[in-house]
């Protein structure tokens, strides 16, 4: 049925992805991302007889009076999460100078946490954008609506251009009125993020997700190059013979990307930084066991 609504290339491009990150989850990624991202709480399962050991707070007293003998409450935790993925097809995303385009990685690395949140029972959705709204998928469980959220995000072809961040949130608070688990995966080339992450992550547990490629940070000597802006539509020419320009880039794109560390670390995000030149699996278990330590 998919392939019959979509070119044979993106068809080829999502199985490709089913399959090398089911795989991932299946053998990495559901039980660390179980273990991070705990239940909204404790709800009542069943009543009953005392065993040695039990904490005595939790007798209840009412069924214990009644039959003659200690009754303990046994709880369980409220499983069920809700996860949402910010996914940035802005222009700037079809890039990438090694083997991945940014865009495309960013779908691959959604996926896995995807298929990590299938695993455990948690309802998925979705809200890709650029400098407007491009697609919203409600958040649900199973299999097939995650395969649907997968296409979504590599098929959507966006009608804008450019990365406006806070309207993606902003859209994000309108539509889910429940806390969720919010990826929120992009370049961040965007301007005045600061607040408007501060106050959605008052509400949900937003983790930024940045994707970058090495000629974010530097760039190679091969001469007079055009650079182009694809969300600005602009370009101009650069002479990366010159020592003196490759030092100035470099250090404008690390003061940039200080900046955005910034941002997060300020208003309490956590990130992840994915590079189309590295192996995300181990990015993605470093997040993972960082913040399973610190929140222990």
């Amino acid at each position: 049925m998919l392939k019959t609504t979509i070119p044979d290339e993106i068809f080829a491009k999502i199985r490709s992805i089913q399959i090398k990150t089911s795989k991932l989850v299946t053998e990495m990624f559901a039980g660390e991302y179980k273990s991070v991202f705990k239940g909204r709480g404790m709800e009542f399962f069943e009543v009953r007889e005392y065993q040695v050991g039990d904490d005595i707070r939790t007798i209840d007293w009412n069924v214990t009076a009644r039959e003659g003998k200690p009754f303990v409450k046994k709880y369980v935790e409220e499983r069920e999460l809700t996860v949402m993925f910010l996914l940035d097809v802005s222009r700037s995303g079809y890039f990438g100078s090694v083997q991945n385009l940014k865009r495309d990685l960013g779908a691959e690395v959604c996926s896995v946490l995807a298929g990590s949140a299938m695993k455990n029972n948690d309802k998925v959705g979705l809200i890709a954008f650029t400098d407007k709204i491009e697609k919203y998928i409600p958040p649900k469980k199973g299999s097939r609506h995650v395969l649907r959220v997968i296409r979504e995000m590599l098929y959507t072809e966006p009608e804008g251009k450019g990365t406006d961040i806070p309207l993606a949130l902003e859209y994000l608070g309108k539509t889910t009125k429940q806390s969720t688990i919010t990826f929120l995966v992009s370049d961040f080339y965007a301007e005045n993020i600061k607040k408007p992450l501060s106050i959605a992550n008052k509400k949900h547990d937003i983790v930024a997700v940045r994707i970058t490629d090495p000629r974010d940070f530097n760039l190679p000597d091969v001469g007079i190059i055009k650079l182009d802006d694809p969300e600005k539509d602009t370009s101009y020419l650069v002479d990366t013979g010159q020592p003196s320009i490759r030092k100035e880039y470099q250090e404008q794109a690390r003061i940039k990307e200080q900046e955005r560390r910034n941002v997060f670390y300020s208003v309490n995000v956590d990130s992840i930084n994915i590079d189309t030149s590295k192996d995300y699996s181990e990015e993605l278990l470093h997040f993972f066991r960082t913040r399973k330590v610190r929140r222990i």
